[in-house]
């Protein structure tokens, strides 16, 4: 039986691998690089990580990520409890300085807001980051799902409606290297992970314009989203509305909620430059 891999060894030979990409740029900065990776390191421990843990997770040795964490420690971006290193606060500093500068983040917003109050349902925004869509961009309504979000969230972009309205957008030989790597894992018993039915799920959203998933990513969970373009009709961003199976149906979701964010993505796109 092959033996499963570790998040944490996966990441250390991904890390390893870009590295030694860039290592002979004379222009890559090796040592910001590590540094940044060390920051990344942290994602989803919420608990904190050790030294040995981050050096499992980077690839980098204990004596390399020491360095890096006191060097972080001393600009304030971590601290440190016994054995463990968490974030602080100001990291947040790195994320706000994007979401202040990017014109179509700081317009999204209100917009997501008036999604919510017209339909009653969480409104969302995202781009797609590699392989993953990451929100930058969210109003909530009151009613929860088991799948917490918020901005900074990252989820596979393979089975999520904003995933893959963003995957239509790819040329056709982007597209074909995305679903050649992809190892897609099945969350629910409704996940798509054949890469051909993918594929064919996803040259309909570019035929369509929107993209309905149900369940996919968790049982009662349904999503319509649509792209968002910039003047030159470039998908920049995707927004949607997620909301539980049981409350609304597929035809609702057509007749009610797609009507208000095609109309809302282009509000957006007006925006844009």
């Amino acid at each position: 039986m092959r033996k499963a891999v570790h998040p944490d060894q996966m990441q250390s030979r991904q890390t390893a691998s870009t590295l030694e990409h860039h290592a002979g740029n004379p222009n890559f900065v090796l040592s910001l690089a590590r540094g940044l990776r060390v920051i990344e390191s942290f994602e989803g421990h919420t608990e904190g990580r050790s030294n040995g843990e981050i050096a499992q997770a980077t690839g980098l040795s204990r004596a390399a990520v020491r360095r890096l964490l006191l060097t972080l420690e001393m600009l304030g971006y971590v601290e440190s409890s016994r054995r463990d290193y968490r974030l602080k606060t100001r990291v947040l500093k790195l994320g706000l300085s994007y979401l202040s500068s990017t014109s179509v983040v700081t317009a999204a917003q209100p917009i997501l807001e008036r999604i919510t109050e017209v339909l009653g349902e969480s409104a969302s925004m995202s781009m797609l980051d590699g392989d993953q869509i990451v929100y930058v961009a969210r109003s909530s309504a009151s009613r929860i799902l088991s799948v917490g979000l918020s901005v900074g969230s990252r989820l596979p972009a393979y089975c999520t409606s904003m995933g893959r309205v963003l995957l239509a957008s790819l040329p056709d030989a982007e597209l074909d290297e995305y679903l050649h790597r992809l190892k897609p894992k099945a969350f629910t018993t409704k996940t798509v992970v054949d890469p051909r039915q993918l594929r064919k799920a996803i040259l309909r959203v570019r035929k369509d314009g929107y993209a309905l998933v149900s369940g996919e990513l968790e049982d009662g969970l349904r999503a319509i989203a649509v792209p968002v373009r910039t003047r030159q009709n470039r998908v920049t961003a995707a927004i949607n509305i997620g909301a539980h199976a049981l409350r609304i149906d597929q035809k609702q979701m057509l007749r009610r909620c797609l009507p208000v964010l095609l109309k809302s993505a282009a509000a957006l796109s007006d925006l844009l430059l």
